[in-house]
């Protein structure tokens, strides 16, 4: 397991931030690599909540994540696949002066070969998650 995390401050209050990052059909709004995001469970959004989503970027896939934690205006949490990766995603929120606290820590379970790549894949997701997320911050601040 490799992990890492980014932290930026939102222009936000608490409950915007959490509401649009919990409506995970906005992901691809501000997550380049994503085309769609549809919910595949029945019932509104919480754990075990289940999201299908159509990825671009690195190859056109099809990835599948359920939410293992929903602790309103707090803490998200999502376990699926991160590209090629299984991976365990967190956003924990934090209202501070200004807005929100936003931080984004992720997991991801190299194997094989993988493994061998891991401090250049971590360098290279940790960015694009970065540039994602700073495109998050401009929509929420917009």
């Amino acid at each position: 397991m490799t992990t890492f995390d980014n932290t930026l401050t939102i222009d936000r209050p608490i409950e915007e931030v959490f509401a649009y990052l919990a409506a995970f059909e906005n992901v691809p709004a501000w997550n380049y690599a994503i085309v769609e995001t549809v919910q595949v469970s029945p019932g509104p959004v919480g754990v075990g909540a289940r999201y299908r989503q159509t990825r671009s970027i690195p190859e056109p896939a099809t990835e599948d994540f359920e939410v293992t934690e929903y602790q309103p205006v707090r803490r998200l949490q999502i376990r699926g696949q991160l590209g090629p990766f299984p991976a365990v995603v967190s956003y924990d929120l934090e209202a501070v002066a200004g807005g929100t606290r936003l931080r984004n820590t992720i997991a991801l379970e190299l194997s094989g070969p993988q493994r061998l790549a891991g401090p250049l894949v971590k360098t290279k997701v940790k960015s694009a998650v970065a540039a994602n997320l700073e495109v998050l911050r401009k929509i929420l601040e917009g």
